[in-house]
């Protein structure tokens, strides 16, 4: 058990207050919401390229690390390191794997937000 288990902030009774208060009066996202919150990801993604963009190749969802962009798989860590720094997440090896385009990332890095 965790220091905030045994201070007795944690237990049944007290997370399901936070729930309520937590939920009280908030709303549900919304799909304008979830596309404003990728359009925006996709912006700060969209800047965090630029530097890696040796060959200046206009970027769409369907541009590719590695075959269009070429990437070589240190510069690829180094872009995921920013982005991890970037949104304060992490990305593990998995995902990293099944991501092959900028919109597969855009659209990992919105998930990963929450």
């Amino acid at each position: 058990m965790g220091i905030i288990g045994r201070s007795g902030l944690t237990g049944q009774g007290t997370s399901r207050f936070s729930a309520a208060l937590f939920w009280q009066g908030a709303s549900l996202p919304t799909e304008t919401d979830t596309i404003m919150d990728r359009a925006a990801t996709a912006a700060r993604i969209a800047e965090l390229i630029e530097p890696f963009n040796k060959k200046g190749v206009a970027i769409t969802d369907a541009t590719t690390f590695a075959g269009d962009l070429e990437w070589d798989s240190l510069t690829v860590m180094d872009f995921v390191a920013a982005i991890e720094d970037e949104f304060d997440i992490i990305i593990t090896m998995n995902q990293q794997a099944e991501i092959e385009t900028y919109g597969q990332l855009v659209d990992a890095v919105t998930k990963l937000q929450g």
